[in-house]
């Protein structure tokens, strides 16, 4: 096809005015999904002590490590996963049906204001009801994304540089909310109240609706795959069928991508998006086991207390229990974002390599092992290091270098996939396929990690200890199913039609 009906390029090869705003709209697209899915694991911990009630003393009935503390992270993990997953899978059939352009709008803007009206939820059952939402808008998203720049850029080259790149600000969005929750936490108090009270975990939540907002704007000016909209235009456009992933020529392609897919999902989800609740401060009485969490996040929870009890007392008046939780919670969420934070730009730079990895290295196998194999040794060996350094306030800095090691070597499969999904499955089913392989493999097989996780780590009182070394023994399973199934990964072949 000549770069006449590319769609992004100009007849030098060089990207186009339109080409530019393809791009950015997808970066955007890519950073908020990863962002929106990254937010949970830092605003659980508060949202279900906020949400689950308290008692009279203004201590949270929903306590990491307690029976229905677990019942509920379980269900916001995993039931908008699987919600995503069929109503993605549903996404990705549209997408061929439909066209890239017109599910990738409405998309985003589904996740975007689901997240607004999540800020606002007055219920667990509301807020898990706006997350299955935002799921479903993230699931399609991705499909629609992938699909939509690998036909608008049909040089080989051109496209994974693309896909690279535009992926890569998938961890700028883990950076963005990293950073929103901390501004959250820190300027909190200077925000308008949501139900009485300046809770940072409800601002993170709204913080969501951004990318809809250039979205409207750059709409108009979107053109639709030229690859699916000329098959359209002449009548050639097969119908979707899921059916047809089963057929004899793309059995194999379905299966194992889905399954490999599951395995890099599960590391991220089984271990470290678990972080914050291994971390994060729990600054409960001695019957109810004590301060939990990482020693150095326990003591600037302890001290931001401290500091407003002062404040209080300096003006004549005394804080309720219910603010001093508040308090000791904001601090410990700024002081658990800071370390994920490196998490996020250890993805950057991993998402970074694969971009420049993936137009050197021919072998897609390959290309997946120079990420994969590392994890499957570093993911489970940090996790079971970091049990053995939570009472100890001067490990928290190697903390954060094991993260961004971790981040680096499990984020940048998340980009391999979307590099190598279009190329195994023909035009007529890339949305469809992908669909399946990313939904069903990496947002409902993968983050029932996070499940599994919770489930088997769950305790009374709260263990984060366990979770960390559940968390690895999880993570290291994914991994190890992930590497021997690789061996059976198609590679890319010339028959498939595009």
């Amino acid at each position: 096809m000549g770069s006449s009906s590319s769609g992004g390029l100009t007849a030098s090869g060089r990207l186009s005015v339109t080409g530019w705003l393809v791009c950015a709209i997808a970066a955007i697209g890519f950073a908020f999904d990863i962002y929106e899915l990254l937010m949970l694991p830092l605003v659980i911990k508060p949202a279900l002590a906020a949400l689950g009630g308290s008692t009279p003393a203004g201590v949270p009935l929903l306590v990491p490590g307690s029976p229905e503390y677990a019942k509920w992270a379980r269900a916001l993990f995993f039931v908008p996963a699987i919600a995503g997953g069929v109503f993605g899978l549903l996404g990705g059939y549209l997408t061929d049906l439909l066209g890239r352009r017109r599910v990738l709008t409405f998309s985003i803007l589904l996740y975007a204001f689901a997240a607004l009206a999540a800020g606002f939820a007055t219920s667990l059952p509301q807020l898990l009801f706006f997350r299955c939402l935002v799921f479903i808008g993230v699931c399609v998203e991705f499909v629609a994304a992938v699909a939509w720049l690998a036909e608008l850029f049909p040089d080989p080259q051109q496209r994974e540089r693309v896909l690279g790149w535009t992926q890569a600000f998938s961890s700028l969005g883990g950076l963005l909310v990293g950073a929103a929750n901390v501004l959250a936490a820190r300027f909190a108090d200077m925000l308008p109240m949501i139900h009485g009270d300046h809770e940072a975990w409800r601002y993170t939540l709204i913080s969501g609706v951004i990318p809809a907002l250039p979205l409207i704007l750059i709409r108009p000016f979107l053109p639709e795959s030229p690859v699916w909209a000329e098959k359209k235009a002449a009548g050639t456009l097969r119908r979707p069928s899921i059916r047809a992933l089963f057929s004899p020529e793309l059995v194999r392609a379905t299966v194992v991508t889905t399954l490999v897919f599951a395995a890099s999902y599960g590391i991220a989800f089984g271990a470290i998006q678990q972080l914050p609740q291994i971390l994060g401060a729990q600054l409960l009485p001695a019957d109810k086991g004590g301060p939990k969490g990482h020693a150095a996040v326990i003591e600037t929870a302890k001290q931001a207390q401290a500091e407003a009890v002062a404040a209080a007392q300096e003006a004549g008046r005394e804080l309720p229990p219910a603010r001093l939780k508040a308090i000791a919670g904001n601090a410990s969420d700024e002081a658990v974002a800071r370390v994920t934070i490196f998490q996020e730009i250890g993805g950057l730079v991993g998402r970074v390599l694969l971009a420049f990895a993936a137009v050197r290295v021919a072998s897609r196998r390959t290309l997946l092992r120079l990420f994969q194999w590392p994890a499957l040794l570093v993911v489970p060996a940090l996790f079971w290091w970091i049990s053995t350094q939570l009472g100890d306030a001067a490990s928290l800095p190697w903390i954060k270098a094991g993260i961004f090691v971790a981040g680096l070597l499990t984020v940048a499969q998340f980009s391999f996939w979307g590099n190598y999904i279009p190329l195994v499955f023909p035009t007529h089913l890339r949305g469809t396929g992908e669909s399946f392989a990313a939904n069903i493999g990496g947002r409902v097989l993968g983050t029932a990690a996070a499940w599994l996780t919770l489930t088997f780590a769950a305790a009374t009182p709260p263990d984060p200890v366990r979770i960390a070394l559940v968390g690895a023994a999880v993570a290291g399973g994914y991994a190890l199913v992930g590497a021997i199934l690789t061996r059976w990964l198609p590679e890319p072949g010339a028959s498939v039609e595009h």
